[in-house]
């Protein structure tokens, strides 16, 4: 793979940005503290810097660049749900556990401290709060980490483009998933009672 600028594209004062969240707590902060993009955008990390606001996967891929700016593999995991949207997070491993930061139109679905030995795990941890606006648990399937580093050379410059990056989106709906659930399990699911679910939506934004 061709070498990386140091900089990774970005300016100084985007480094120095990046750089102040210091770790992967402080980019969930900075995530929960932007308003949630309601549009049907793709931005890049510099855009979202720019913009001060992103969705799902606006919000995963900064948390991958700012990762990466900060140390870590800029990772990424789709999380596959049935009638319902897919949700992207960002990863990362920390004394051999794994953790996570997201942004979620949902107040269940965002970060998750490093202490998951397994990445299954992980996603298990997100599948109470995985629910529909009728109440119905939809998490289905995760897939591997994609790490965007490998796309370094076939799409120079992705964390500061002004283009939209739909073909990150694209790579982890055609990978493969692995199904969290057999049919029985599925068939004997319930729906969350009214409680959960206005706790699910606490912060959510109507489109």
């Amino acid at each position: 793979m061709a070498s990386l600028r140091a900089d990774f594209g970005f300016t100084p004062r985007e480094l120095r940005a990046l750089r102040a969240l210091r770790n992967p707590v402080g980019i969930q902060r900075a995530l929960d503290a932007l308003p949630y993009h309601l549009a049907g955008t793709a931005w890049s990390p510099r855009r979202v810097l720019r913009e001060r606001t992103a969705h799902c996967l606006e919000g995963a891929i900064f948390a991958a660049a700012a990762l990466r700016v900060l140390g870590f593999p800029p990772l990424l995991l789709d999380l596959e749900a049935v009638q319902d949207t897919d949700h992207v997070i960002a990863v990362y491993r920390l004394r051999g556990h794994w953790g996570a930061i997201a942004k979620s139109n949902f107040s269940g679905l965002r970060y998750r401290e490093p202490v998951h030995r397994s990445l299954r795990e992980l996603v298990m941890s997100y599948f109470e709060g995985y629910i529909n606006l009728r109440g119905d648990r939809t998490l289905r399937a995760y897939s591997r980490p994609v790490n965007l580093a490998r796309f370094d050379r076939t799409r120079p410059g992705w964390m500061t483009s002004e283009a939209d990056l739909w073909w990150v989106a694209e790579h982890l709906l055609e990978i493969r998933h692995t199904p969290l659930l057999t049919p029985a399990l599925i068939r004997g699911l319930s729906r969350v009672d009214r409680r959960s679910l206005q706790a699910g939506l606490v912060g959510y934004r109507e489109p």
